[in-house]
């Protein structure tokens, strides 16, 4: 009896480690051509790197660049974790490209300092800028008419 228990045992430990090599390749693959470059992901956001209404994302360091050299930019500040966000995204995306505005995403599960630096309080968060000052900034979860009257007066 001893000798089927350790047998038993090494085969469920085998498969653990087994499972947990497939995980950790599955996901190293799903890294690997994405916008975030080498950085360790949080797996909320692998689920989310496929996903259309995820994409054009932005990175902290270009966004700063992008306000500082006075570019108009329309960032979308959001988190995979954020509830509202999650209710948010499915028609905000939508609408900025039915818009043709070019809606940067920032994940801020990712980028935790970036919440001081672009002084965002909760997600979601959409906000312009131009010539390198905030213009207009929309903060939690609005009616699609709220945003769409955003895009209009702010960005076309």
């Amino acid at each position: 009896m001893g000798k089927k228990m350790i047998i038993i045992i090494s085969v469920i430990v085998l498969l653990f480690v087994a499972l947990i090599f497939v995980v950790n390749y599955k996901n190293d693959q799903a890294t690997q051509d994405s916008p975030y470059g080498d950085k360790d992901l949080e797996q909320e956001t692998i689920d989310q790197l496929d996903n259309p209404l995820y994409q054009n994302q932005i990175m902290p360091d270009n966004l700063s660049q992008q306000i500082e050299d006075g570019e108009s930019v329309t960032v979308y500040f959001y988190s995979p974790v954020c509830v509202y966000c999650q209710n948010t995204t499915p028609y905000l995306v939508p609408l900025a490209e039915d818009m043709n505005v070019d809606m940067k995403k920032l994940n801020l599960y990712e980028f935790e300092a970036a919440w001081g630096t672009f002084s965002v309080d909760s997600t979601p968060t959409l906000v312009h800028y131009e010539d390198g000052e905030e213009v207009a900034r929309l903060i939690g979860q609005k009616p699609e008419e709220e945003y769409r009257a955003f895009f209009e007066e702010y960005v076309n």
